[in-house]
């Protein structure tokens, strides 16, 4: 969701107020769900007729039912979303608990092929009924390895606003903790298989202000892999331009020379996404301490950063690209105002009407006109600016930080700008949260009549451009908050067809958020790069810490031996491979990069983008004893999280096909011996010389157990034992999937465990926690490493 004001840097992150309670969602009775400001305000800005009010507020004091969204693939998603329909839902369907029948999950009617569910049960059914403990144990571990979202409904739209598709270049400019920068990366990864993921020419920057919410960020993301993906850790407001060697090798006729010349470019994308931060009165279903401290003053306090983050998207927007700007506050000062503003102060954009895009979604559409309160209190008689200012003394005048933006702007250009084409999400109408979103589109060029002499293709400054008025462009004023970097002042309009060009004439003046050297050929060496003195160059990567991005030739003995071990086929991306590791320090792995991925990192300083991650991570060092004792320093075994992505690419002689048995066999044990497995696939594997292998186990049936499709795992095989490479995690998801139950070895201990205390009489641990990934706030590393176990001999 869109985040509460907090504490955070510059107000961009949510963070719990200086009362513990606003966080807290078991600290206020139903009957105490009031507060008269929150009422007064909303009646005053009319958002809904007076025969919804009252279902609007009582809807408003329910809990918001349990939402999930299946995850991963399309193809994998299917398949899970088949057994969650035809296993899960009929086994629930007749559930009767204290003598009251409990509806089953259905599927959310407006989300795409069916792959978001909701039920609204009760905790203490989810904990003592054995049928819904168990779907409940299902859902807890999907969620862990990625196959299941817990999300929010409405938190799933904005993605599909965007309609992203695997070419696209893309940016979540407000992303931790990370749930559409999920959804947004499986539409990167559209073109995925059951077993194999793509490497989509696209790009994805998830991008958050907050350093500890982007390990959140990266963990979430982890879950589906992705060459593409890229975490930045800075302020949405000021975000710098990021450069890209010129990809354009044909110009139009009459392009001027220095133009076709450019060696840089700034990268614009495709799609943005601006979940900005919000006062969250939307979320008041899940956060009922907000009904004790709500004020108005909340959201015109954070009127100015949304619109500075809106603007500085639409200066990073091609030609004919979409942004998709939302927040889960229904005030129209952070929503309409802000929309209204940013089409003001920069033409060239509009306000699509995407109403119809998902049938079976209800909303209502944008407000056009609004008063703000000026007072905590709640004081909306000034219907416009000016009357609010004119009340004011000069003192009061001065130190206000209302602004014009603030207020509607008038019938005819709230008409014009098509603010009704906003989206409006009530609680109410099914069952949600609340919510806003608003779709605005960068008009594609239109080609005018040039005067002789003139060109078109040319790059102009704002003051080069007859009739301009640089006033009208311009952002205006807000607040005394940090102007952006120089590079946004060049209006977005001035970009014409070579529209990621950053124009010669310019770089000086606009200073630049980095400036490539001029002498800078186009090697693969590293450029050059100095910083000119700006805003966001003081600073910004003084304290970041993260280690480098180091690419490593394609004919490095890790590389060859790794294409060697894995019969790599030529086609591997074996340049497009970087180490995280200070210099001398040995490499422990291995992470892809797609091209456009590895283009900016080379062109630009990880630091001052402050690059937390990049690419997947697909090859790690083996550790164990034998792999130290051969002193083999090559010894990388393939990670689970990066199989699909070098799926494709793994030739047969480091492939080995089993049976389902044989998946049962290394599921139930840590290290089972190579002579405990039937043939062929016993006389295989002990003809294989020890190492990493992947395996391709074979569809089929186990007793009341069904492998409908091909599962690829990795495995490690020593000199008498093999080791199926997933983590516990992971382990137990999969025997919960396939064999009904978790048949692993911690699965066991655990339950011998439980048993000992209760015969002891001790207490039991705790249950974990329902499926709140969303909502952790902690840095949670892979486990990858740290529960894969060492090869036994």
């Amino acid at each position: 969701m869109a985040k509460k004001k907090g504490k955070g840097s510059k107000g961009q992150k949510s963070g719990s107020r200086d009362d513990p309670a606003w966080a807290r969602t078991d600290v206020i009775e139903r009957e105490h769900m009031r507060n008269e400001r929150l009422e007064k305000y909303y009646k005053a800005q009319n958002i809904l007729p007076e025969d919804e009010w009252e279902p609007f507020l009582e809807t408003m004091r329910n809990p918001l039912p349990t939402t999930f969204r299946v995850a991963g693939s399309r193809q994998a998603a299917r398949l899970l979303n088949d057994t969650i329909k035809d296993v899960h839902v009929p086994h629930l369907a007749g559930v009767v608990f204290e003598g009251e029948a409990v509806s089953p999950p259905q599927q959310i009617p407006w989300y795409p092929e069916g792959l978001a569910w909701q039920f609204n049960v009760a905790k203490k059914v989810v904990r003592k009924s054995p049928e819904f403990k168990k779907f409940h144990s299902f859902l807890v571990f999907e969620t862990e390895v990625g196959n299941i979202s817990r999300q929010e409904a409405v938190s799933m739209l904005p993605p599909l606003f965007l309609e992203v598709e695997p070419h696209h270049r893309v940016i979540d400019m407000c992303a931790a903790p990370g749930s559409k920068t999920a959804q947004l990366l499986e539409a990167l990864h559209a073109q995925d298989t059951i077993t194999s993921s793509s490497i989509p020419s696209g790009l994805l920057i998830a991008n958050d202000s907050d350093y500890k919410r982007t390990h959140l960020l990266i963990h979430q993301s982890s879950r589906l892999p992705s060459p593409a993906l890229m975490v930045t850790n800075l302020d949405a407001s000021i975000f710098p331009a990021i450069k890209i060697p010129s990809e354009q090798t044909t110009f139009p006729e009459h392009t001027k020379a220095r133009v076709a010349a450019k060696r840089q470019y700034q990268l614009m994308f495709d799609r943005i996404l601006c979940d900005v931060p919000c006062s969250g009165d939307g979320t008041m279903r899940k956060n009922p301490g907000i009904w004790k401290h709500w004020s108005p003053m909340d959201g015109n306090g954070l009127h100015s950063l949304q619109l500075r983050i809106l603007q500085r998207a639409m200066r990073m927007l091609k030609k004919g690209g979409r942004i998709v700007y939302s927040t889960c506050s229904l005030n129209p000062v952070e929503n309409e105002a802000v929309v209204a503003a940013a089409l003001k102060s920069m033409p060239g954009f509009e306000l699509i009407d995407m109403s119809n895009h998902l049938p079976g979604l209800i909303h209502r559409p944008g407000m056009t006109s609004w008063r703000p309160s000026v007072t905590r209190e709640v004081n909306t008689d000034f219907a416009t600016y000016e009357e609010y200012i004119a009340s004011l003394d000069e003192a009061q005048r001065a130190a206000t930080k209302l602004t014009e933006s603030h207020w509607p702007p008038s019938a005819e250009e709230a008409e014009s700008l098509h603010l009704t084409r906003c989206i409006r999400i009530y609680p109410h109408l099914q069952d949600t949260g609340g919510f806003f979103i608003a779709i605005l589109q960068k008009k594609p060029p239109v080609k005018a009549p040039t005067a002789a002499g003139t060109s078109s293709e040319s790059k102009r400054s704002a003051d080069a451009v007859e009739g301009l008025d640089k006033a009208d462009v311009k952002k205006p004023k807000l607040d005394d908050a940090p102007q952006a970097p120089a590079v946004e002042e060049a209006p977005a309009e001035d970009i014409e067809d070579l529209e990621e060009t950053i124009p010669e004439e310019n770089a000086e003046e606009s200073t630049t958020a980095m400036d490539v050297d001029k002498t800078t050929t186009a090697s693969t060496s590293e450029p050059k790069i100095r910083f000119k003195k700006g805003k966001t160059a003081e600073g910004a990567s003084a304290h970041f810490k993260e280690n480098p991005y180091t690419f490593i030739e394609a004919n490095d003995p890790i590389i060859t031996a790794c294409m060697e071990n894995f019969d790599l086929s030529p086609d591997f991306p074996a340049s497009n491979m970087l180490v995280r590791n200070p210099a001398g320090d040995t490499v422990r792995s291995l992470y892809m990069v797609n091209d456009i991925v590895k283009s900016i990192i080379q062109h630009n300083d990880y630091a001052r983008i402050r690059l937390m991650t990049a690419g997947t991570k697909v090859f790690g060092k083996q550790e164990g004893t034998e792999a130290k004792r051969q002193g083999n320093d090559t010894h990388f075994r393939v990670l689970a999280e990066g199989l699909p992505v070098v799926l494709p690419f793994v030739g047969p002689k480091a492939v080995v096909h089993a049976d389902f048995a044989a998946l049962k066999i290394l599921m139930e044990a840590y290290y089972p011996l190579t002579s405990g497995f039937a043939d062929p696939f016993r006389s295989m594997i002990e003809a294989k010389p020890n190492g990493s292998y992947v395996v391709r186990f074979q569809p089929g049936q186990l007793g009341d157990a069904t492998l409908t499709h091909e599962l690829v795992l990795p495995i490690w095989k020593s000199n008498v034992s093999l080791t199926l490479m997933l983590d516990k995690r992971a382990k137990s998801a999969l025997s919960l999937r396939i064999f009904g139950e978790d048949i692993t070895t911690v699965a066991r201990e655990a339950a011998a465990k439980r048993k000992q205390n209760a015969q002891t009489g001790a207490s039991e641990t705790p249950a974990e926690t329902p499926i709140e990934v969303d909502a952790k706030e902690e840095n949670v590393e892979s486990a990858e490493q740290s529960d894969a176990p060492e090869e036994q001999e």
